[in-house]
């Protein structure tokens, strides 16, 4: 997969919580990536194998609303992403999207250990 700032920039919300299920609305929000770019991108991650997506179970859901997709990381991704961020920290191209990430605290700790 080609690298870029959309790539990074979700990776690194994926590998900040590796274990954790995520919405494509809430990728969204949490990187600025437009949904026109993250959805594509999720589906070619989901074929090369680096997430699993399964759907909410409609049962719990409180809300009046549709079951949500998640997307979930797996072991493959875990390492196939870790060497995104990690050739990312070497590059220049984007220097700007990890000290943005380096001042976010939800990113704490994560950046610095690809360097």
């Amino acid at each position: 997969m080609r690298k870029t700032h959309a790539l990074v920039q979700v990776a690194m919300a994926l590998v900040n919580d590796p274990t954790g299920r995520h919405w494509g609305y809430e990728l969204s929000k949490k990187t600025g990536v437009r949904s026109g770019v993250l959805y594509p991108m999720l589906t070619r991650m989901l074929d090369e194998g680096w997430v699993e997506d399964g759907w909410e179970d409609p049962t719990t859901i409180r809300d009046k609303r549709p079951p949500r997709r998640y997307y979930e990381l797996t072991n493959e991704g875990r390492l196939a992403l870790g060497a995104v961020l990690r050739d990312a920290s070497h590059d220049v191209r984007f220097a700007g999207v990890l000290q943005a990430a380096r001042r976010d605290p939800r990113f704490a700790g994560l950046v610095g250990g690809f360097a």
